[in-house]
């Protein structure tokens, strides 16, 4: 691919059928909290880090078939970064993911059958990051959707790196390195229990030093290796271990089965009375083996 040698330079990404832009806005568009980027009829547009340095890219697709995704600024690129660029919204837009066998499994299950036809070409979006991904889960413990978005918008604000653009200012979440210098009380004054500010400054301080990345992590042998490492951080449990596995390490797999808006739409899916037990809920999966993932994500979507 030719390398941008401007901002305001465009490549473009094969889209694999089935693909839904709208599908993907809209799910991208589901709180109004969401401070990591900013959503627009048509477009989206988000500020990451490319060879340690911010760029705002603009990701749109007219017709389903391809992501234009233009470097509005940040440029030029230079080639590594370009190749990095497009590997960021791969992952988060998950391109690489033949949905063809999900399709033919789901739609062959009259229980998900529906929920695939509504949502037909929705990618399960990605967060490329391994940091923001991990620090993400880590806010989502135990507390309501809401909540975990007012304390991302509250990190975000007070350590990451933030570029005016047009009339809006595009914000990144902190880097590993970036927290380094961030103290718990510090944290704790954010309204981050001292649980997840001690596990928060551990993840950085690990991956600041090289001792944890996605990188790393996909070099191992299989998902439980990957779960196994990162649940030696005290802290990080199962659930965030496999949320992790599924939003950032792509593993279709992966199957956050203690989830609570899982257990509400499954009971919504089967009209349960009551929520769905866990054993009730690794039989229901059985089903889907393989597409674990796509399946929660799938659910999820009924609900948000």
């Amino acid at each position: 691919m030719k390398c941008p040698d401007m901002p305001g330079f465009s490549f473009k990404l094969p889209a694999p059928a089935p693909f839904s832009f709208r599908l993907c806005l809209d799910y991208l568009s589901g709180s109004n909290s969401e401070c990591l980027y900013e959503v627009h009829e048509d477009h989206i547009r988000r500020l990451v880090s490319l060879a340690g340095r911010d760029v705002l890219l603009e990701v749109r697709s007219k017709d389903d078939l391809e992501l234009v995704v233009t470097v509005l600024y940040g440029g030029p690129l230079n080639e590594a970064e370009h190749m990095e660029a497009a590997a960021y919204v791969i992952t988060w837009f998950d391109l690489n993911r033949d949905l063809d066998p999900f399709y033919r499994l789901a739609l062959s299950d009259t229980r998900l059958a529906g929920v695939v036809r509504n949502l037909n070409g929705l990618r399960l979006m990605g967060i490329p990051d391994l940091f923001e991904a991990l620090c993400w889960a880590i806010l989502g413990q135990q507390v309501n959707l809401a909540f975990a978005y007012t304390l991302k918008e509250r990190l975000t604000s007070a350590y990451g790196d933030s570029v005016p653009w047009e009339g809006s200012v595009y914000r990144r979440f902190p880097s590993p390195k970036q927290m380094l210098a961030v103290s718990a009380d510090e944290l704790g004054a954010l309204k981050l229990s001292r649980m997840k500010s001690a596990t928060i400054l551990e993840v950085a301080r690990q991956m600041a030093a090289g001792e944890l990345s996605r990188e790393g992590l996909l070099a191992m042998d299989s998902y439980d290796a990957m779960e196994e490492r990162l649940v030696s951080i005290r802290g990080i449990g199962p659930w965030t271990a496999h949320y992790v596995r599924m939003r950032c390490l792509g593993d279709p797999t992966a199957f956050p089965i203690g989830d609570v808006g899982l257990h509400n739409a499954v009971k919504s899916l089967l009209s349960l009375e009551e929520k769905p037990s866990i054993d009730m809920l690794r039989e229901l999966f059985s089903s889907w083996q393989g597409w674990e993932a796509y399946a929660t994500f799938y659910l999820w979507r009924t609900l948000y």
